[in-house]
């Protein structure tokens, strides 16, 4: 499969400036409590360590889940498998689950249950640096968002496709086109 990047939707500083806001929202609303930061793996790895440089709380904790969920490089399964499980214990703490993206939100839903069930933090908030509302299957609904998109394929500042864009600085659209025969 052959990609083409489209456009780009959001530049490093659009980005660096939601995160610091994101940052503000979450400290604001932990007052003062200490906070565990936990990290889907992989695609919001760059974002969660964005944020959290920008958190003044110098009481934080930071872990990271790892799930799977796709079937193949774009289409979304409805199979959810964790693959790494969170170390610390988060039993009566203020918890932030940081994704890159929700679409489906059928990881997030299963991550949230999980989560509550296991580890009984005194509560659980998510952070998603991208939401794509249109895609949506269940009812849940983030407590913090960067920014809301159209059902758009998207790449960069962490998120891939095929293990590839990450490292891009922002945030593109790309489009699947046509291989020549």
């Amino acid at each position: 499969m052959k990609l083409c990047l489209r456009e780009q939707l959001f530049s490093g500083t659009e980005i660096r400036l939601k995160v610091q806001e994101l940052a503000e929202c979450i400290e604001h609303d932990a007052c003062g409590r200490p906070i565990v930061f936990i990290v889907v793996l992989n695609g919001a790895f760059i974002f969660a360590s964005d944020l959290i440089r920008f958190i003044r709380n110098s009481d934080i904790q930071l872990d990271t889940i790892c799930t799977s969920a796709y079937k193949n490089e774009m289409i979304s399964s409805e199979h959810v498998q964790l693959r790494k499980d969170i170390d610390l214990n988060l039993h009566d703490h203020y918890v932030v689950l940081i994704e890159d993206m929700i679409d489906t939100g059928r990881t997030l839903k299963y991550l949230s249950k999980y989560i509550i069930n296991k580890y009984e933090p005194y509560c659980l908030k998510i952070c998603t640096l991208l939401d794509k509302p249109s895609r949506r299957l269940t009812d849940l609904k983030p407590d913090y968002v960067g920014f809301t998109i159209d059902d758009l394929f998207v790449v960069g500042y962490g998120i891939d496709c095929c293990e590839k864009y990450r490292q891009l600085p922002y945030i593109a659209y790309v489009e699947k086109i046509a291989e020549d025969s």
